[in-house]
């Protein structure tokens, strides 16, 4: 199964815990900061190999990860 996720760059705080749960590495730190000054994670799979795991969004503090699966 494949999926994807999307990231709300106003509700992460630099956590981190996404990028190290998710067991593919596709979420990154991104170089941009967010309007309340964090540095925000970013989602990147060119390869197509995101499964849907939920790992990330399970993780989030701030709820700020969904998850798509298809």
């Amino acid at each position: 199964m494949k999926g994807y996720i999307e990231i709300d760059s106003e509700l992460c705080k630099e956590c981190m815990l996404c990028i190290e749960v998710c067991t593919k590495g596709l979420i990154k730190k991104s170089s941009k900061l967010n309007l309340k000054g964090y540095y925000q994670a970013r989602f990147e799979d060119k390869g197509k190999q995101c499964t849907g795991c939920t790992l990330c969004a399970i993780i989030c503090p701030e709820a700020a990860i969904e998850v798509y699966r298809g």
